[in-house]
Protein backbone atom coordinates (compact mmCIF):
# COMPACT_ATOMS: atom_id res chain seq x y z
CA UNK A 1 0.00 0.00 0.00
CA UNK A 2 1.06 3.56 -1.14
CA UNK A 3 2.52 5.29 2.17
CA UNK A 4 1.11 9.39 2.56
CA UNK A 5 3.45 11.68 1.21
CA UNK A 6 5.27 14.27 3.69
CA UNK A 7 3.48 17.30 2.03
CA UNK A 8 0.33 15.40 3.10
CA UNK A 9 0.90 14.01 6.44
CA UNK A 10 2.24 18.23 7.04
CA UNK A 11 -0.46 20.35 5.36
CA UNK A 12 -3.64 18.45 5.61
CA UNK A 13 -5.96 19.05 8.47
CA UNK A 14 -9.02 15.77 7.78
CA UNK A 15 -10.08 16.58 11.58
CA UNK A 16 -10.37 20.87 10.81
CA UNK A 17 -12.47 20.24 7.59
CA UNK A 18 -14.73 17.72 9.84
CA UNK A 19 -15.04 19.65 12.79
CA UNK A 20 -16.16 22.48 10.11
CA UNK A 21 -18.53 20.54 8.34
CA UNK A 22 -20.37 19.65 11.78
CA UNK A 23 -21.21 23.18 11.93
CA UNK A 24 -22.43 23.66 8.45
CA UNK A 25 -24.46 20.48 9.32
CA UNK A 26 -25.99 21.91 12.10
CA UNK A 27 -27.31 24.97 10.56
CA UNK A 28 -28.71 22.95 7.52
CA UNK A 29 -30.50 20.79 10.66
CA UNK A 30 -31.75 25.05 12.03
CA UNK A 31 -32.65 25.56 8.13
CA UNK A 32 -34.82 22.81 8.19
CA UNK A 33 -36.78 23.79 11.25
CA UNK A 34 -36.70 27.71 10.39
CA UNK A 35 -38.27 26.26 6.96
CA UNK A 36 -40.88 23.88 8.55
CA UNK A 37 -42.02 26.94 10.31
CA UNK A 38 -42.32 28.92 7.12
CA UNK A 39 -44.49 26.42 5.57
CA UNK A 40 -46.88 26.07 8.61
CA UNK A 41 -47.00 30.12 9.55
CA UNK A 42 -48.27 30.43 5.53
CA UNK A 43 -45.01 32.64 5.36
CA UNK A 44 -43.25 31.58 2.57
CA UNK A 45 -44.49 34.14 -0.48
CA UNK A 46 -44.11 37.04 1.66
CA UNK A 47 -41.08 38.16 -0.55
CA UNK A 48 -41.72 38.23 -3.44
CA UNK A 49 -38.72 38.83 -5.27
CA UNK A 50 -35.15 37.25 -5.38
CA UNK A 51 -32.27 39.53 -4.29
CA UNK A 52 -29.37 37.23 -3.53
CA UNK A 53 -26.97 39.57 -2.75
CA UNK A 54 -29.28 43.24 -1.90
CA UNK A 55 -31.89 41.37 -0.14
CA UNK A 56 -29.83 40.07 3.12
CA UNK A 57 -30.71 44.13 3.87
CA UNK A 58 -34.17 43.96 4.93
CA UNK A 59 -36.97 47.15 4.41
CA UNK A 60 -35.75 49.74 7.46
CA UNK A 61 -38.21 52.50 6.01
CA UNK A 62 -41.73 52.40 6.53
CA UNK A 63 -41.97 53.15 2.45
CA UNK A 64 -39.74 50.56 1.93
CA UNK A 65 -41.68 47.94 4.29
CA UNK A 66 -45.38 49.23 2.28
CA UNK A 67 -43.13 48.36 -1.13
CA UNK A 68 -42.92 45.07 0.11
CA UNK A 69 -46.73 44.60 1.15
CA UNK A 70 -47.61 46.03 -1.80
CA UNK A 71 -45.60 43.20 -3.59
CA UNK A 72 -47.44 41.15 -1.74
CA UNK A 73 -50.93 42.32 -2.11
CA UNK A 74 -50.39 41.68 -6.03
CA UNK A 75 -49.64 37.76 -5.80
CA UNK A 76 -53.45 34.98 -5.58
CA UNK A 77 -52.22 34.25 -2.18
CA UNK A 78 -53.33 37.61 -0.61
CA UNK A 79 -56.35 38.19 -2.45
CA UNK A 80 -57.72 34.69 -1.43
CA UNK A 81 -56.61 34.69 1.92
CA UNK A 82 -55.25 37.72 3.58
CA UNK A 83 -57.28 40.41 1.86
CA UNK A 84 -57.36 43.25 4.77
CA UNK A 85 -54.37 42.70 5.96
CA UNK A 86 -52.32 44.83 8.50
CA UNK A 87 -48.95 46.45 7.82
CA UNK A 88 -48.17 44.45 10.74
CA UNK A 89 -49.12 41.25 10.28
CA UNK A 90 -47.17 41.38 6.72
CA UNK A 91 -44.21 41.73 8.81
CA UNK A 92 -45.37 38.69 11.03
CA UNK A 93 -44.98 36.49 8.08
CA UNK A 94 -42.26 38.81 6.28
CA UNK A 95 -40.04 37.40 9.44
CA UNK A 96 -39.73 34.06 9.02
CA UNK A 97 -39.22 34.07 5.12
CA UNK A 98 -36.55 36.44 5.77
CA UNK A 99 -35.31 34.61 8.41
CA UNK A 100 -35.01 31.47 5.96
CA UNK A 101 -33.65 32.87 3.19
CA UNK A 102 -30.83 34.58 5.50
CA UNK A 103 -29.81 31.21 6.90
CA UNK A 104 -29.20 30.13 3.66
CA UNK A 105 -27.01 32.77 2.53
CA UNK A 106 -25.34 32.68 6.27
CA UNK A 107 -24.88 28.74 5.61
CA UNK A 108 -23.45 29.51 1.91
CA UNK A 109 -20.88 32.21 3.25
CA UNK A 110 -20.05 29.58 6.00
CA UNK A 111 -19.13 26.84 3.30
CA UNK A 112 -17.53 28.70 0.74
CA UNK A 113 -15.61 30.92 3.10
CA UNK A 114 -13.82 27.93 4.90
CA UNK A 115 -13.63 26.01 1.56
CA UNK A 116 -11.70 28.54 0.39
CA UNK A 117 -9.50 28.95 3.18
CA UNK A 118 -8.31 25.25 3.31
CA UNK A 119 -7.82 25.08 -0.38
CA UNK A 120 -5.39 27.95 -0.34
CA UNK A 121 -3.50 26.43 2.80
CA UNK A 122 -3.51 23.26 1.06
CA UNK A 123 -5.06 21.71 4.46
CA UNK A 124 -7.56 19.15 2.20
CA UNK A 125 -6.62 15.65 1.94
CA UNK A 126 -6.17 14.03 -1.47
CA UNK A 127 -9.66 13.10 -3.33
CA UNK A 128 -11.54 15.07 -0.72
CA UNK A 129 -11.40 18.36 -2.67
CA UNK A 130 -13.86 17.81 -5.54
CA UNK A 131 -16.81 16.17 -3.04
CA UNK A 132 -16.46 19.65 -1.21
CA UNK A 133 -16.39 21.58 -4.78
CA UNK A 134 -19.31 19.20 -5.39
CA UNK A 135 -21.51 20.08 -2.10
CA UNK A 136 -20.91 23.66 -2.37
CA UNK A 137 -22.54 23.94 -6.38
CA UNK A 138 -25.23 21.61 -4.86
CA UNK A 139 -25.66 24.28 -2.46
CA UNK A 140 -25.95 26.68 -4.97
CA UNK A 141 -28.58 25.10 -7.34
CA UNK A 142 -30.43 24.60 -3.66
CA UNK A 143 -30.69 28.39 -3.55
CA UNK A 144 -32.14 28.43 -7.21
CA UNK A 145 -34.42 25.55 -6.26
CA UNK A 146 -35.73 27.78 -3.47
CA UNK A 147 -36.68 30.54 -5.49
CA UNK A 148 -38.29 28.24 -8.49
CA UNK A 149 -40.23 26.98 -5.41
CA UNK A 150 -41.56 30.42 -4.55
CA UNK A 151 -42.00 31.59 -7.99
CA UNK A 152 -44.43 28.45 -8.83
CA UNK A 153 -46.96 30.54 -6.35
CA UNK A 154 -46.59 33.76 -7.19
CA UNK A 155 -48.55 34.51 -10.38
CA UNK A 156 -51.41 31.49 -10.92
CA UNK A 157 -51.51 29.53 -7.63
CA UNK A 158 -52.06 30.57 -3.80
CA UNK A 159 -49.34 28.77 -2.58
CA UNK A 160 -46.37 26.60 -3.62
CA UNK A 161 -46.12 23.75 -5.94
CA UNK A 162 -46.34 20.52 -3.59
CA UNK A 163 -43.76 18.65 -6.11
CA UNK A 164 -41.39 21.92 -6.04
CA UNK A 165 -41.34 21.71 -2.21
CA UNK A 166 -40.57 18.01 -2.00
CA UNK A 167 -37.51 18.98 -4.79
CA UNK A 168 -36.60 21.84 -2.70
CA UNK A 169 -36.36 19.47 0.80
CA UNK A 170 -34.93 16.71 -0.81
CA UNK A 171 -32.09 18.78 -2.19
CA UNK A 172 -31.51 20.07 1.19
CA UNK A 173 -31.04 16.51 3.44
CA UNK A 174 -29.34 15.31 0.67
CA UNK A 175 -26.41 17.88 0.58
CA UNK A 176 -27.18 17.22 4.66
CA UNK A 177 -26.51 13.79 4.23
CA UNK A 178 -23.00 14.16 1.66
CA UNK A 179 -21.56 16.75 4.35
CA UNK A 180 -21.99 14.04 7.01
CA UNK A 181 -20.62 11.18 5.03
CA UNK A 182 -17.87 13.22 4.39
CA UNK A 183 -17.42 14.59 7.70
CA UNK A 184 -17.50 10.90 9.03
CA UNK A 185 -14.67 10.01 6.37
CA UNK A 186 -12.30 12.95 7.18
CA UNK A 187 -12.84 11.80 10.98
CA UNK A 188 -11.65 8.18 10.46
CA UNK A 189 -8.91 9.58 8.18
CA UNK A 190 -7.58 11.73 11.39
CA UNK A 191 -7.15 9.05 13.35
CA UNK A 192 -5.78 6.91 10.96
CA UNK A 193 -4.24 8.27 7.42
CA UNK A 194 -4.06 4.99 5.66
CA UNK A 195 -8.05 4.39 5.54
CA UNK A 196 -10.12 4.43 2.95
CA UNK A 197 -13.52 6.23 2.58
CA UNK A 198 -16.08 3.56 3.51
CA UNK A 199 -18.79 2.43 0.98
CA UNK A 200 -22.87 2.38 0.74
CA UNK A 201 -23.72 -1.17 1.07
CA UNK A 202 -26.82 -2.80 -0.28
CA UNK A 203 -28.44 -2.56 3.10
CA UNK A 204 -27.45 0.74 3.86
CA UNK A 205 -28.84 1.94 0.00
CA UNK A 206 -32.12 0.06 1.07
CA UNK A 207 -32.14 2.07 3.94
CA UNK A 208 -31.83 5.32 3.20
CA UNK A 209 -33.80 4.47 -0.27
CA UNK A 210 -36.82 4.30 2.15
CA UNK A 211 -36.33 6.86 4.75
CA UNK A 212 -35.82 9.33 1.56
CA UNK A 213 -39.20 8.36 0.38
CA UNK A 214 -40.73 8.53 3.82
CA UNK A 215 -39.40 12.44 3.77
CA UNK A 216 -40.41 12.90 0.11
CA UNK A 217 -43.81 11.93 1.40
CA UNK A 218 -43.61 13.72 4.17
CA UNK A 219 -43.15 17.17 1.79
CA UNK A 220 -45.65 15.86 -0.51
CA UNK A 221 -48.05 16.09 2.72
CA UNK A 222 -46.91 18.99 3.89
CA UNK A 223 -47.10 20.83 0.45
CA UNK A 224 -50.47 19.58 0.02
CA UNK A 225 -51.88 20.63 3.55
CA UNK A 226 -52.42 16.95 3.86
CA UNK A 227 -52.43 16.83 7.42
CA UNK A 228 -55.20 18.20 7.74
CA UNK A 229 -57.36 16.06 5.56
CA UNK A 230 -58.03 13.63 8.62
CA UNK A 231 -56.96 14.22 12.44
CA UNK A 232 -57.74 10.55 13.08
CA UNK A 233 -55.70 7.54 13.65
CA UNK A 234 -55.22 4.96 12.99
CA UNK A 235 -58.66 4.96 11.06
CA UNK A 236 -59.22 8.02 8.68
CA UNK A 237 -62.29 9.23 10.05
CA UNK A 238 -64.20 5.78 10.61
CA UNK A 239 -62.36 3.60 7.79
CA UNK A 240 -58.98 2.99 7.41
CA UNK A 241 -59.20 4.38 3.60
CA UNK A 242 -62.43 7.33 3.20
CA UNK A 243 -65.14 5.66 0.78
CA UNK A 244 -65.46 7.35 -2.26
CA UNK A 245 -61.80 8.52 -2.57
CA UNK A 246 -59.93 6.93 -5.77
CA UNK A 247 -56.97 5.83 -4.53
CA UNK A 248 -56.05 3.73 -7.76
CA UNK A 249 -57.66 5.71 -10.64
CA UNK A 250 -55.25 7.13 -11.86
CA UNK A 251 -52.69 5.93 -9.56
CA UNK A 252 -49.68 7.87 -10.13
CA UNK A 253 -51.58 11.20 -10.17
CA UNK A 254 -53.36 10.61 -6.82
CA UNK A 255 -50.38 9.15 -5.20
CA UNK A 256 -49.08 12.53 -5.86
CA UNK A 257 -51.16 15.43 -6.03
CA UNK A 258 -54.18 13.73 -3.93
CA UNK A 259 -54.09 14.99 -0.39
CA UNK A 260 -55.86 12.03 1.41
CA UNK A 261 -54.28 9.20 -0.92
CA UNK A 262 -50.50 11.08 -0.07
CA UNK A 263 -51.68 11.19 3.46
CA UNK A 264 -52.65 7.64 4.03
CA UNK A 265 -49.50 6.43 1.99
CA UNK A 266 -47.40 8.65 4.24
CA UNK A 267 -49.27 7.04 7.18
CA UNK A 268 -48.03 3.79 6.29
CA UNK A 269 -45.06 3.27 4.32
CA UNK A 270 -43.80 4.80 7.61
CA UNK A 271 -43.68 1.29 9.25
CA UNK A 272 -41.71 0.09 5.66
CA UNK A 273 -39.19 3.00 5.91
CA UNK A 274 -38.90 2.02 9.90
CA UNK A 275 -38.20 -2.21 9.12
CA UNK A 276 -35.54 -0.87 6.76
CA UNK A 277 -33.97 1.27 9.43
CA UNK A 278 -34.23 -1.12 12.34
CA UNK A 279 -32.54 -3.73 10.14
CA UNK A 280 -29.58 -1.16 9.87
CA UNK A 281 -29.35 -0.61 13.68
CA UNK A 282 -29.19 -4.39 13.95
CA UNK A 283 -26.40 -4.66 11.06
CA UNK A 284 -24.48 -1.84 12.98
CA UNK A 285 -25.32 -3.29 16.49
CA UNK A 286 -23.29 -6.17 15.00
CA UNK A 287 -20.70 -4.12 14.49
CA UNK A 288 -19.79 -3.56 17.36
CA UNK A 289 -21.65 0.19 17.22
CA UNK A 290 -24.23 1.31 19.75
CA UNK A 291 -25.79 4.18 17.19
CA UNK A 292 -27.94 1.37 16.46
CA UNK A 293 -29.96 1.55 19.97
CA UNK A 294 -29.97 5.84 18.74
CA UNK A 295 -31.51 4.63 14.89
CA UNK A 296 -34.25 2.91 16.94
CA UNK A 297 -34.70 5.96 19.42
CA UNK A 298 -35.01 8.07 16.42
CA UNK A 299 -37.62 5.58 14.44
CA UNK A 300 -39.68 5.26 17.02
CA UNK A 301 -39.99 9.11 18.48
CA UNK A 302 -40.65 9.54 14.42
CA UNK A 303 -43.23 7.62 14.05
CA UNK A 304 -45.05 8.96 17.76
CA UNK A 305 -44.35 12.80 16.82
CA UNK A 306 -46.26 11.85 13.05
CA UNK A 307 -49.12 10.63 14.98
CA UNK A 308 -49.17 13.37 17.07
CA UNK A 309 -48.95 15.92 14.35
CA UNK A 310 -52.38 14.64 13.05
CA UNK A 311 -54.09 14.20 16.22
CA UNK A 312 -53.57 17.58 17.30
CA UNK A 313 -54.64 18.92 14.01
CA UNK A 314 -50.91 20.15 12.69
CA UNK A 315 -49.84 21.90 15.77
CA UNK A 316 -46.99 23.86 14.74
CA UNK A 317 -44.73 23.01 17.44
CA UNK A 318 -45.58 19.29 17.00
CA UNK A 319 -45.46 19.57 13.30
CA UNK A 320 -41.65 21.50 13.41
CA UNK A 321 -40.52 18.87 15.90
CA UNK A 322 -41.62 16.29 13.46
CA UNK A 323 -39.32 17.64 10.76
CA UNK A 324 -36.60 18.55 12.77
CA UNK A 325 -35.86 14.93 14.08
CA UNK A 326 -36.57 13.72 10.73
CA UNK A 327 -33.39 15.51 9.80
CA UNK A 328 -31.57 14.06 12.81
CA UNK A 329 -33.04 10.19 11.97
CA UNK A 330 -31.32 11.13 8.59
CA UNK A 331 -27.97 12.23 10.13
CA UNK A 332 -28.27 9.12 12.60
CA UNK A 333 -29.26 6.46 9.50
CA UNK A 334 -25.87 8.53 7.58
CA UNK A 335 -23.32 7.50 10.43
CA UNK A 336 -24.95 4.08 10.74
CA UNK A 337 -24.94 3.46 7.14
CA UNK A 338 -20.89 4.51 7.23
CA UNK A 339 -20.24 2.08 10.24
CA UNK A 340 -21.46 -0.79 8.25
CA UNK A 341 -19.63 0.72 4.99
CA UNK A 342 -16.64 0.70 6.73
CA UNK A 343 -16.77 -2.41 8.98
CA UNK A 344 -17.44 -4.48 5.73
CA UNK A 345 -13.99 -2.82 3.85
CA UNK A 346 -11.90 -3.37 7.12
CA UNK A 347 -12.99 -7.10 6.95
CA UNK A 348 -12.32 -7.42 3.23
CA UNK A 349 -8.85 -6.00 3.96
CA UNK A 350 -8.47 -8.67 6.86
CA UNK A 351 -9.61 -11.27 4.80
Amino acid sequence: MLQPSAAFMSTARPGQIARWLWLVAVLIVAMVVVGGITRLTESGLSITQWKPISGIVPPLTQAQWQAEFDGYKRIPEYAAFNRGMTLAGFKAIFFWEYLHRLLGRVIGLAFALPLLWFAVKKRIPAGYGWRLVALLALGGLQGAIGWWMVASGLTQRTDVSHLRLATHLGTALFILAGIAWTALDLQRLERNRLAAPARLRPLAVVALVLLALQITLGALTAGLDAGYAFSSWPLMGDAWFPAGVPMLSPAWTNAVDNPVVVQFIHRWFAFAAAAGLLALAVAVTRAGSRLGFLVVALVTLQIFLGVATLLTGVEIGVAVAHQANAALLLLATVAAAHIVGRADRQRAMVS
